[in-house]
């Protein structure tokens, strides 16, 4: 028998019924047995590959991290596809789960999955829950803590069962402790409406410039009317011009995506694809979204140039219409408008991200390494520990059951003196060091100290759990909990803590208790500090004493200050998307304001020259080609400043811990935006002051 030490992080267990509630292929074993004994296994096809090479698993040996049994292999799946709300290379029996036959119903540690039969109203299952909780919740409720079920509701507390549609996980933040961190549909919403401004910067550029070269079309407009063409002709042929432009460019884009895509992958540590052949319905709904761009874009053009009269056109008195444009001065307002609600909102979304990087979270998460898997080493925690502390350069080191960013138990206790009210708190098992490890500040009372005995039957709690439950004198307080025995167990307040950040600051600091960690308790972490005489061999002499107290598991760390980063993640993926859009959409616009210049300054041409004649200066020159501009850009910036205010202000409430809006940022939008536009308009400008006047009086 061949035996395989493996330390695969996405492992799962499940029972039997999972491949009939899922549809993840069964490439090998049989769906109804796969995992119906102990000990067995399914391991996804990737999986196999990395252990077994191209040999036949089934029924093979394995022995997962440090564990004692030994796993036969009954299965191989398919890889679970990356859009899944859970993932796993490994699944197991879930028999070999020690609380697979645990008849208790307060437990709330697993993730259950129903399925209904075809046609069943969820509503109406839904519906069957309160009675299966006062069946089972109730009489276990009364004999924890002496109160009926109605009671215990009435005091505040909740308990409460509910269905939650599979495909809707992966987009309901709402519900805590999920397999993998949800996706705010805020964002979707944010970045799917500032794509759709994009496209219609785009439009309105094409808007703007058909409308502006009016004059170099008006004469093929008027021949062909008096050839016999119609004007709803003229209309198809102006839309069928601005579709065929939509559809290249849609084609352009897929070419675009196709290229950009992995360096667009790189930047965000994303994993998107372009799959354009998955589903049948892509192609057909972006060549629709094409036609329908091309038609919007072009329908204003086509009706404006095919309005004009074969009599005045081929008489030459057609004029372009820049100074009475009233709508193109409105669509130019739009696209300055949608740039400075980009910029202003970019610089929300960036103060935000450092605001929440930089915050003094309440301990110091600073040089600081946390070990995984501290039961690897079992009761051996104390001499460990004390091994690493020999290693120069390392200052302190704690055992703990969570640390801020991973925390496993939020238990409920009763307080002496309350009769009927429970109280929830986030619960951590520390040993003496954990305080001084984290730099964690008292407010008042005392930390766990080796010159109390009495102190590992007592508890600290922080300053919200005072404030949350109206604790006036903690040093009288007592919580109560039950033990092992089902006995009451009475713990003592020793001391408080400064409120400190356990969670990401989109979560108010709760109420949270730190327990003595006793010999028994095995399972966590260890948080390892390190001072100003660590060296890069400091890692690798903590690796070498791992190995002595854990040979068959690897050492798995990673470094606070980087994980609390990593808790930020889809906020700095989302602060960096939104500086692509803002600058894509700037560039957009200062391309259209630059090509509707050019046409301007060219419309102007003998104007200029007349005025330079005169002696007008360039000064007063470049104000006159770039006045109405500068107006259009006041005025955008007066409608922007409210909706950017009441959307930053709706975004920021996502947060419990945010910034406040500030008068810089945006005053700072209305600068960049006239000084893009002031410098778009500034080359031809510029190009047409140098001309000589007695070139331009010629210009006709």
């Amino acid at each position: 028998m061949r035996i395989i030490f493996l330390n695969i992080r996405d492992f799962a267990e499940v029972d039997s019924s999972f491949f009939s509630i899922f549809s993840i292929p069964l490439l090998k074993g049989d769906i109804k047995t796969v995992l119906n004994t102990p000990n067995s296994l399914v391991l996804s096809e990737s999986t196999v590959k990395i252990i077994f090479g191209n040999e036949d698993p089934i029924n093979k040996s394995l022995k997962i991290g440090t564990g004692t049994n030994v796993f036969r292999v009954t299965g191989v799946m398919s890889d679970i596809p990356e859009n899944t709300h859970f993932s796993a290379d490994i699944l197991s029996s879930f028999m070999n789960n020690p609380r697979s036959n645990d008849p208790e119903w307060l437990n709330n540690s697993f993730e259950t999955y129903v399925l209904l039969k075809p046609n069943t109203n969820p509503t109406t299952v839904d519906a069957k829950f309160p009675g299966m909780i006062n069946k089972y919740i109730g009489p276990r409720i009364l004999e924890l803590f002496g109160t009926t079920l109605v009671d215990f509701l009435a005091s505040g507390n909740r308990y409460k069962f509910y269905l939650q549609p599979v495909t809707k996980i992966h987009l309901d933040p709402t519900i805590d402790h999920e397999v993998k961190p949800a996706t705010d549909p805020k964002y979707l919403w944010i970045f799917s409406s500032i794509a759709i401004l994009i496209i219609v910067i785009a439009s309105i550029n094409f808007m703007n410039l058909s409308t502006a070269q009016a004059t170099k079309r008006a004469k093929e407009v008027g021949i062909k009317k008096a050839s016999g063409s119609s004007r709803w002709n003229l209309i198809s042929q102006f839309l069928t011009d601005s579709t065929i432009i939509s559809f290249l460019s849609l084609i352009l884009a897929i070419i675009i995506v196709l290229i950009t895509l992995p360096m667009f992958n790189n930047l965000l540590d994303a994993k998107v694809k372009l799959s354009l052949f998955t589903n049948w319905f892509t192609i057909p709904v972006l060549i629709l979204f094409s036609i329908i761009v091309g038609i919007l874009a072009g329908v204003y053009p086509a009706f404006y140039l095919s309005s004009f009269s074969p009599q005045v056109v081929l008489r030459g008195k057609v004029r372009d219409g820049i100074k009475n444009g009233k709508l193109r001065s409105i669509l130019v307002s739009v696209q300055f408008l949608i740039s400075i609600v980009l910029i202003v909102g970019t610089i929300i979304m960036y103060r935000q991200l450092q605001f929440m990087l930089n915050k003094d979270l309440g301990f110091n998460k600073e040089q600081l390494l946390v070990i995984n898997q501290a039961g690897a080493i079992g009761d051996k925690v104390k001499t460990f520990k004390e091994e690493l502390l020999k290693i120069p350069g390392i200052s302190s080191v704690s055992a703990s059951t969570a640390i801020p960013g991973h925390n496993n138990n939020n238990n409920a206790y009763l307080m002496e003196g309350r009769s009927g009210e429970t109280l929830l708190m986030q619960t951590n098992y520390v040993d003496y060091d954990y305080i001084e490890t984290y730099k964690i500040k008292l407010a008042d009372g005392r930390f766990f100290d080796k010159s109390f005995g009495s102190d590992q039957q007592g508890c600290v709690i922080n300053q919200q759990t005072l404030k949350e439950y109206g604790i006036n004198d903690f040093k009288n307080t007592r919580f109560i909990t039950k033990n092992n025995n089902n006995e009451n167990e009475y713990i003592p307040v020793i001391g408080v803590s400064e409120n400190f950040h356990f969670m990401s600051l989109q979560n108010r600091i709760n109420p949270y208790i730190m327990r003595f960690k006793t010999d028994g308790i095995n399972f966590g972490y260890i948080s390892v500090k390190f001072d100003a005489n660590a060296t890069s061999s400091t890692i690798d002499r903590i690796e070498k004493i791992w190995k002595q107290f854990a040979s068959n598991n690897p050492l798995q760390y990673f470094f606070m200050d980087k994980d609390f980063s990593e808790m930020y993640k889809t906020e700095s993926q989302n602060a960096q998307l939104s500086v692509l859009f803002a600058i894509l959409g700037i560039f957009i616009a200062a391309l259209g304001l630059f090509g509707l210049t050019s046409f301007t300054v060219e419309q102007r041409t003998k104007e200029v020259g007349v005025r330079k004649s005169l002696g007008a200066s360039n000064s007063s020159i470049f104000f006159l080609i770039s006045k109405e501009i500068i107006l259009l850009v006041c005025i955008s910036t007066l409608i922007a400043w409210p909706i950017i205010y009441f959307a930053a202000k709706s975004w920021l409430e996502n947060y419990y811990y945010r910034i406040d809006l500030q008068v810089w940022e945006f005053v700072s939008g209305f600068v960049i935006a006239m000084s893009i536009a002031l410098i778009t308009i500034s080359y031809q400008s510029i190009k047409s002051m140098q001309v000589n006047p007695a070139q331009t009086l010629k210009y006709e």
